[in-house]
C-alpha cells in the first residue's frame, strides 16, 4: 500500500519521542532530521520537504512544546497539522453546474496512467450522487480505447457517445455536447488521448477542445507509482493547458506515495480523488486530514465507516446477527460474510484504516492466504443447499463428495468445518456483542 514504508519510519521516530518525558531542542532536531530523510525516501520533492521541515521546526522548537506535559505528542500533532496543510487542508469537490446545465469535464494525462478507466469510475461516482453523466470517447489514436470506454461505461450503466476513430477529437467533443443537451445529461466527461510522453500535439489538441467548448473542469490523471514524474507532469500540464484538479491512480500499489504530498505544493492544484484498486468502484474522495492520519499510523476510521455503509447491506447484516444469536448461521451466511469483506477491499484494506494497526497490516496480510479463501469458497459451493443451511448433517461420505467437487483433500473440508464451528462458538461466548443472555445488547455490531 502507498506510504507503508513512510508510515513505518515515522512511527519509529515518534515512538522514540514518546519515550522521553522532556525533550531538548537537540532531541527535536534529531527526530525531525529522521522525518526529513523518511519524506525524501518516500519520493517527496526536495523543495517541498525543505519548506515543510522549516514550518515544522519553527513550531516544534518553541517554548510551549518543550515545556509541555507531553512534548512528544505535541511534535506529532504539529507534523500532522503541517501534513494536512501540505496536501491542501480542505477537501475539494468538483465544481458542477446547477440543475440540468451541462458540466463539461475534460480528462487529461499520459498514456498508461489509467485515464479511460478513471473516466468511467468518475462517471459512476457522479451517477451515485444523483447526476446524469455521459462519457465521450475522444481518444481516436490508441487501439481499443473506444471499446474499453464502452465496456466500462456499460458496467457503470452510463452511456458512451462515440463517432468512431475517423473524426477529430474536437468534432467528437462538440457532437457529445449537443447530444448531452438534447438528451438531458448534466455532466459530460471527455476521455481525451494520452501519449507516452508530453508533446506539442497532445497539448494543442487539448487547447483546441477548450477553444471549441466551455470546459468547466480539466482533470489531470496521474500515476502515483511514477513518483516525482507525476509531480513534473502535473506542473507541465498546469503551465501549458491549465488544470483544475488531479486524480491520483494506483495509490493501492507498492508506491512510496511522495506524489500525493508534493502535487498540491508544486502545481497549486488539489487532489480530487485517488484510485485505490482496479474495480470500477475503487475511486475515493481525497481527504487531506484522513490521508495525514493514515501516513502517521493513526488510522482512518471515517473512511472505514463510509466504506462499510457503501458496501454492507444493513438488512443482511441484521439478518445474520439474528441467525448468530439463534444459532442458525449456515455456510451460505459464511460465504456472504466473506464476499462482503471482499467488497470492502479485503482484510488488509479494513485493518489499514484502524488506528495503530497500519504498520502491522503487512504481517497480518501475509498470514491471510487468498488461495485458501478461494478454496473455502469452492468447498461451500460444492455443498448442496441443505448441507449449507444445516452443517450438522455433514457426515464423512458427504465431506468426501464435497472435497472431490472442490478439488481439495478431505482434511481441508474437515478443517474448514472445524473453523466454522469455532467461529460460531466464539460468537455465542460474546453476549455483550451479540445481545444474548447475561448481558445488555452491545453498541457494536458484527461487521458482516
Amino acid at each position: 500500500m502507498a506510504f507503508e514504508s513512510l508510515t513505518d519510519k515515522l512511527q519509529n521516530v515518534f515512538k522514540n519521542l514518546r519515550k522521553k518525558g522532556r525533550l531538548t531542542e537537540a532531541d527535536v532536531k534529531a527526530a525531525l532530521k529522521e522525518v526529513k530523510m523518511a519524506l525524501l525516501e518516500a519520493d517527496v520533492s526536495f523543495k517541498v520537504v525543505k519548506q515543510f521541515m522549516k514550518a515544522v521546526q519553527e513550531r516544534a522548537v518553541g517554548q510551549d512544546v518543550m515545556s509541555g506535559l507531553n512534548p512528544g505528542q505535541m511534535v506529532i500533532k504539529i507534523v500532522n497539522e503541517e501534513l494536512v496543510k501540505l496536501m491542501g487542508s480542505e477537501t475539494t469537490e468538483l465544481a458542477l453546474r446547477p440543475g440540468n446545465e451541462v458540466t463539461v469535464i475534460m480528462m487529461a494525462g499520459l498514456q498508461g496512467a489509467g485515464k479511460t478507466t478513471t473516466a468511467a469510475k468518475l462517471a459512476g461516482k457522479l451517477k451515485s450522487k444523483g447526476r446524469k453523466p455521459l462519457l465521450a470517447a475522444c481518444d481516436v489514436y490508441r487501439p481499443a480505447a473506444i471499446k474499453q470506454l464502452q465496456v466500462n461505461g456499460e458496467k457503470q450503466g452510463v452511456e458512451v457517445f462515440t463517432m468512431g476513430d475517423k473524426n477529430s477529437p474536437v468534432d467528437i467533443a462538440k457532437g457529445a455536447y449537443e447530444h448531452a443537451k438534447n438528451e438531458k445529461y448534466n455532466v459530460l466527461i471527455l476521455d481525451t488521448a494520452g501519449r507516452l510522453h508530453i508533446d506539442e500535439d497532445m497539448m494543442q489538441e487539448l487547447e483546441n477542445i477548450k477553444a471549441a467548448l466551455t470546459v468547466d473542469q480539466t482533470v489531470l490523471v496521474v500515476d502515483a507509482m511514477t513518483g516525482q514524474d507525476a509531480v513534473n507532469v502535473a506542473e507541465t500540464f498546469q503551465n501549458k493547458v491549465g488544470i483544475d484538479g488531479v486524480i491520483l491512480t494506483k495509490m493501492d500499489g507498492d508506491t512510496r506515495g511522495g506524489a500525493a504530498l508534493s502535487i498540491k505544493a508544486i502545481s497549486g492544484k488539489p487532489i480530487l480523488y485517488v484510485g485505490m484498486g482496479e474495480k470500477l468502484s475503487d475511486l475515493e474522495q481525497f481527504y487531506p486530514e484522513r490521508m495525514a492520519s493514515r501516513i502517521l499510523g493513526m488510522g482512518d476510521v471515517m473512511s472505514l465507516i463510509e466504506k462499510a455503509q457503501a458496501n454492507l447491506d444493513e438488512e443482511k447484516a441484521k439478518e445474520m446477527e439474528q441467525k448468530f444469536r439463534k444459532n442458525t448461521f449456515g455456510f451460505d451466511d459464511y460465504l456472504e460474510s466473506m464476499n462482503q469483506m471482499k467488497n470492502m477491499g479485503g482484510l488488509s484494506s479494513v485493518l489499514s484504516m484502524l488506528p495503530g494497526i497500519g504498520s502491522q497490516v503487512k504481517d497480518i496480510d501475509s498470514m491471510v492466504d487468498e488461495k485458501e479463501l478461494a478454496r473455502k469458497e469452492a468447498m461451500i459451493l460444492s455443498m448442496t443447499p441443505k448441507e449449507r443451511s444445516n452443517p450438522d448433517i455433514l457426515n464423512p461420505s458427504r465431506k468426501a463428495r464435497i472435497a472431490k467437487g472442490a478439488g481439495v483433500d478431505v482434511a481441508e473440508v474437515n478443517r474448514m468445518v472445524k473453523q466454522f464451528e469455532q467461529a460460531k462458538k466464539m460468537m455465542k461466548q460474546m453476549p455483550g456483542l451479540m445481545g444474548g443472555k447475561g448481558g445488555k445488547r452491545g453498541k457494536f455490531k458484527l461487521p458482516f
